[in-house]
Parts: structure tokens; sequence; C-alpha cells
């Protein structure tokens, strides 16, 4: 018998969510490719009759979304130590978090498109673009967590540690892909 530990592969959940967030993360990467370009291409960005986008809120909202990844790492550690409960209740405060993110920044998001009005500028087009893709990605981390709430409400089992495992990967990367979006919106201001 060795004394070493024997490696487990990743569950192929878990493969499957780092395929999907490199494509996101290579969309985003895109976007802020764009917004770079056309930046250095003008000499006016954003342009002069063009309302530059809010600083304060749009960090606070992002800080408090980016706070959701300990909340969602705790739940699959209790996931992972069979406490099937304490991972319930952190992803209910994570998804709460979020919920409550996402509801203020559609909100805000709605007042800035008719600021900006994306078909006027390349600026509010692929600033409006970038913001309206980040907001879906919350979204869809938001349902996968109620899925998981329902899913792991009477039972956990390998497959759901899985799922929770997964999807807490996804929320840092949606978490860190809103930090880079965050740093474009605010970079019209410098």
């Amino acid at each position: 018998m060795s004394t070493y530990a024997v490696k487990h592969a990743r569950p192929n959940g878990w493969w499957g969510m780092a395929i999907f967030v490199a494509t996101e993360a290579t969309l985003f990467g895109t976007m802020v490719g764009t917004y770079v370009y056309l930046r250095i291409l003008n000499a006016h960005w954003p342009p002069p009759n063009v309302v530059k986008p809010p600083v304060l809120t749009p960090t606070l909202l992002t800080v408090a979304l980016v706070l959701t990844s300990l909340p969602m790492q705790r739940a699959w550690h209790a996931a992972r130590h069979g406490r099937r409960s304490a991972a319930w209740r952190w992803i209910l405060a994570a998804a709460t978090i979020q919920t409550a993110y996402l509801v203020w920044q559609a909100h805000d998001f709605m007042l800035l498109v008719h600021a900006l009005h994306p078909s006027g500028s390349a600026y509010a087009s692929v600033l409006v673009t970038m913001l309206a893709a980040d907001h879906l990605h919350v979204l869809a981390g938001i349902l996968l967590n109620v899925w998981l709430l329902a899913r792991i409400a009477t039972r956990l089992t390998p497959y759901r540690v899985a799922g929770i495992q997964s999807i807490t990967f996804y929320w840092h990367a949606v978490n860190v892909i809103s930090a880079v979006v965050l740093i474009v919106q605010v970079s019209a201001h410098f």
C-alpha cells in the first residue's frame, strides 16, 4: 500500500464548466479588446457629447457581488463535508446578494441605455453590450443557484456536490469578469 494519497480526476461537470468559462472569458476579452482598441483609436473617448457612466454605485455593487465568492466557497466546503443544510444556507445567502445586485444593476442599466443610446456612438455600443452580457451571466449564475437550492433541499449526493463545485467555479469566474467590466466602465473617467 502506497503512502501517497490517491488522486481523483475532477468531475465531468467541472470540466464542462471550465470549458464554458473559457469561452466566456474569450467573449469578454474580445469586448474589452474592442473597447481598448476604440479608445486608443479615438482622440476623444468617450465622445464629448456622451454621458459618462456613474462610478460609486457600480463599484459598491460589484464589490458586493465579488464578495459572494466567499459564501459560494463556504457552500462547497460544507457540501464536501456532508453538511447539506449549511451548504444550502450559504448558497441562499449568496443568491440573495446576487439577486439584489442584479435588480439594482438592471435598473441602472436601463437608465444608462436611455442616457447613452447605444446606436449613437461606438463607445455607447460597446459599453452597453459589455454590461448587458455581464448582467446576463449574473442572471445565469442566479438561475444555477436556484437549481442548486432545489436539488440539495432534500439530500446531498456526490453528483450534487460536484454541481456545487462547478457552480462555485462559475461564480468565481463571473466575479472576476464583473470586476474587469467595472474597470472598463469607470475608465471613462480617467
